[in-house]
């Protein structure tokens, strides 16, 4: 099929580099002609594990085309897949309007039926509104049909979720554009749920929440075995094995971040208000998830006494692991607060350094390092931020030997405490 994706950041190239490696031809849209020229010359804007030579292998055979002009989409394509950002407001509200500008856009080169998908995460009833924006917008009278197709892409392993997905949602008001969207997932094995596009845009939003949810109830938990001297480790797996539970996303730490789930559960809150609902249990998901940082963050402040110009070595600035993203990371977050108070670091991360650097600058508090082996040369402590998995590898008798004072803050439960403390660290993790 001949498919249109608009909008080229984590979502729309790594669906346009998936649709393309089943046989689909895709042509990627975006307004940024610097980005459009960085992948026609073989380049690759963002880091995702196995994007690379998926772009590179369709873009030579010829089925992944990138390029600026949305007119050339719209002429193309049977069906075009709206996957521009929708950015949180400061209230907590999502910014529509790179959705309806695209709307506007498409309205505005529509001139035969089109299948507009729309694959952003967005509130419930949005679907309503592109609709309307369509029609209003466009120059003659034309047939389209809009579809809610929210996408459950995990960053740092986006390509593994849409190649092998869960599930694949599809939410119309109409049969029409039944049969093409079956069509174009054809290649893809996975359950095919087919709805109302209110349900489908709320399924995106209740599910990231329903994670959110979990992730601060083990939180909540591994600062009850702080307090009982208890082991949050050995909880979650004697919780994890109920399967009505499972073990996923029950692993304690300093808190979720990343512009998906923070962005969509605070936006889920203000949804669900404007509805009428004071959906309470999520507020304290929120209160929570703020606090488990603080906790943390009072450790470090706790064990080091004062933190003014005190050396940190931390491992990690991405939200999570597999990743070069920084929005709202939780490691960022915490680099801030220890330069507020006037801490000087060290810091490391295999993919997200470049990125760091634009909200961590360089300078004499700040200190990228290259090798994670020398992040704790001359420090007071090390802190594990984020849990890459060649952080539980750490060579700790180097380590040792390089610092200051021997004290490891483990915020992800990355290490075995006993090795730690056996290599002589005073080590703190989180609920153990």
């Amino acid at each position: 099929m001949r498919l249109a994706i608009i909008g080229t950041g984590y979502v729309g190239l790594v669906t346009g580099a998936c649709f393309a490696e089943v046989g689909h031809h895709v042509l990627c849209v975006d307004i940024d002609p610097r980005k459009v020229a960085v992948l026609n010359a073989g380049g690759i804007p963002i880091y995702e594990p196995g994007l690379e030579d998926l772009v590179h292998r369709n873009t030579a055979a010829g089925r992944l085309r990138f390029t600026c002009s949305t007119a050339t989409a719209v002429a193309e394509a049977e069906v075009i897949f709206i996957c521009v950002p929708t950015p949180p407001q400061p209230d907590g509200s999502v910014d529509l309007s790179f959705i309806e500008g695209v709307a506007r856009e498409i309205a505005a080169h529509l001139t035969e039926y089109r299948i507009i998908v729309d694959k952003s995460t967005v509130p419930v009833k949005t679907g309503e509104k592109v609709a309307e924006t369509l029609r209003r917008y466009s120059r003659t009278p034309t047939e389209f049909d809009v579809v809610s197709n929210p996408e459950f892409l995990r960053e740092g392993f986006a390509v593994e979720d849409l190649m092998n997905p869960d599930r694949i949602v599809i939410g119309t008001s109409s049969v029409r554009p039944v049969p093409k969207m079956r069509e174009v997932y054809a290649p893809f094995a996975a359950p095919l749920i087919v709805t109302d596009t209110n349900s489908a845009e709320l399924i995106k939003h209740a599910a990231n929440s329903f994670l959110a949810l979990k992730i601060s109830y083990i939180n909540a938990i591994s600062a009850i075995c702080e307090a009982a001297g208890a082991n949050v480790l050995e909880v979650a797996n004697g919780m994890g094995m109920d399967e009505r539970i499972g073990r996923r996303f029950l692993n304690a730490g300093i808190g979720f971040g990343g512009s998906c789930f923070s962005k969509d559960f605070s936006a889920f809150i203000k949804i669900v208000e404007q509805l009428g609902y004071d959906f309470r249990l999520l507020k304290e998901v929120q209160r929570i998830n703020t606090d488990q940082m603080d906790r943390f963050f009072k450790k470090i402040q706790e064990t080091l006494w004062v933190l003014k110009d005190k050396r940190l070595g931390v491992l990690g600035l991405a939200f999570k692991q597999n990743t070069d993203d920084v929005r709202t990371s939780p490691a960022v977050d915490l680099c801030q607060r220890l330069l507020r108070e006037g801490a000087r670091l060290r810091v490391h991360d295999p993919k997200a350094m470049e990125k760091a650097r634009a909200v961590l600058p360089p300078s004499d508090a700040v200190e990228y390092v290259d090798d994670p082996d020398e992040v704790s040369a001359g420090c007071d402590a090390l802190v594990i931020a984020t849990e890459w998995p060649h952080f539980a590898k750490l060579d700790l008798a180097r380590a040792r030997r390089q610092m200051t004072t021997a004290i490891l803050f483990d915020g992800r439960n990355l290490l075995d405490r006993a090795e730690a403390e056996a290599h002589g660290f005073l080590y703190r993790g989180v609920g153990r």
